[in-house]
């Protein structure tokens, strides 16, 4: 998947079939990795069409939108945050399997095989399952993994909602598969995998029948997202439920699940969506006496501390009385609605980078990633009403024209430019005033 230009294109039809798992191996199997396309960052259309029409279901069946505008743009930072170093290097899951491809496999399957395809769908489904029940077992690989259970809803966007640095323990899981499996059939089903996914993280689909019985289905899902005690750590299907069946850790869904972490962050900042257990494991490391217990507090689980089980006390978990009230932004839905424009700008900027990422300098995509970053701080910074969000802003908003001006960002329309500059410049006048008025009525703060 190293260049975008070699690779096929992928047909409407291709791309919702692609989204259920349903591909067919001889329109998915690639000789080399370099001929595999990049089927997530193709899906995006995919997945602002599917959140869309979830929102007219929801409106349609419950008179109310599939969850709220705050939560679903945190979520959907976060997904682009994921994505960023892709811009740089090539995933670890897949630097990692390539060396061990080309150094250590013991026999080359048939890239062209059916029988290759199947085998791999299999092997990945089942490494998926094993990488996401230590994610919730053990405590480092958890600070990266709960960024994905931090929301407090649970719609598509919540899909979206991937950390920046989980795939950096996930590869050891996937290992075995390269001392037989061709990479660019790996590459392949690592997408996929991760695809099928997306349609599950909703609550306009009910009971599946006996599609329950095999695959892992919205109902299973919601289990593994709620906070309630009979759900925790359980059903951590990608593709198949059976993993669960067999292994012990499947729960059905019974009363009503409460969604997200049993110690809610209550913030839409998305440094803090992704980084704030790691400094709850720095600060409860120093403060646990002896060697083996502060290696514990690393490697058992979240919930473990001294005197208790690997993973802790389930009577511990505070319980849901299911009247829980999920943390919501103070901004006004003005100020929400100026969110979602610049985050659907930024969006623009950011397909526009991974589209051209090969044309583009290393300083422009430098710069491009910074900014998209900026944008998005900004905008947890105006949901979370922060005291200095109006500053940050302000310097958003110059660094945009800045950055326009020197050519390393343009409109995905260029007859836009004007248009563009026009409305930035209004956007730092009108917070630049905000800045200087809290300056002038709170100086120390």
């Amino acid at each position: 998947m190293k260049n975008p230009e070699a690779q096929q294109d992928v047909s409407v039809s291709q791309g919702i079939r692609m989204m259920f798992y349903m591909m067919k191996p001889n329109e998915t199997s690639f000789e080399t990795l370099e001929e595999v396309p990049d089927y997530v960052q193709k899906a995006t259309p995919f997945f602002i069409s599917l959140i869309l029409l979830e929102l007219v279901v929801s409106w349609i069946h419950k008179g109310k939108p599939s969850g709220p505008l705050d939560d679903a743009l945190t979520s959907m930072s976060a997904g682009v945050l994921s994505r960023l170093p892709g811009l740089f290097f090539r995933s670890i899951e897949l630097t990692s399997y390539i060396y061990i491809w080309e150094n250590y496999r013991l026999i080359s399957l048939p890239w062209d095989s059916p029988w290759t395809w199947y085998l791999t769908f299999l092997g990945v489904d089942f490494g998926y399952y094993w990488f996401h029940r230590m994610a919730h077992e053990v405590n480092i690989m958890w600070a990266a993994h709960q960024t994905h259970h931090s929301s407090e809803d649970y719609n598509l966007s919540t899909a979206l909602r991937q950390s920046v640095f989980q795939l950096y323990t996930s590869w050891i899981f996937y290992s075995p598969l390269a001392l037989f499996i061709p990479p660019s059939v790996y590459a392949v089903h690592l997408q996929f995998n991760l695809l099928y996914q997306f349609w599950i993280h909703t609550k306009v689909i009910d009971n599946l029948g006996p599609l329950e019985l095999i695959l892992n289905t919205p109902s299973h899902h919601r289990v593994h997202h709620g906070r309630n005690r009979y759900c925790v750590d359980k059903n951590f299907a990608g593709t198949l439920i059976i993993w669960d069946r067999i292994f012990g850790t499947f729960e059905a869904e019974k009363e009503k699940v409460v969604y997200g972490l049993t110690h809610p962050i209550n913030s839409f900042e998305p440094f803090k969506v992704q980084f704030h257990h790691l400094l709850t494991i720095w600060t409860t490391f120093w403060a646990t006496p002896g060697f083996f217990n502060k290696f514990s507090v690393i490697f058992k689980g979240p919930g473990w501390g001294p005197g208790k089980p690997r993973l802790g006390l389930n009577e511990e978990i505070p319980e849901v009385k299911g009247k829980e009230v999920p943390f919501s932004s103070s901004a006004s839905r003005l100020l929400q609605t100026y969110a979602v424009v610049q985050f659907a700008l930024l969006l623009t900027f950011y397909e526009d980078t991974y589209t051209d990422k090969a044309a583009l300098s290393q300083v422009t995509l430098l710069l491009r990633a910074c900014f998209i970053i900026l944008t998005l701080t900004s905008i947890g910074f105006l949901l979370d009403q922060r005291p200095k969000a109006a500053v940050l802003e302000t310097f958003r908003c110059l660094v945009f024209l800045m950055l326009c001006r020197l050519g390393h960002l343009k409109p995905f329309i260029p007859s836009l430019s004007f248009a563009f500059e026009i409305f930035f410049s209004i956007c730092i006048a009108f917070w630049g005033v905000r800045s200087m008025k809290q300056l002038v009525s709170d100086p120390w703060k």
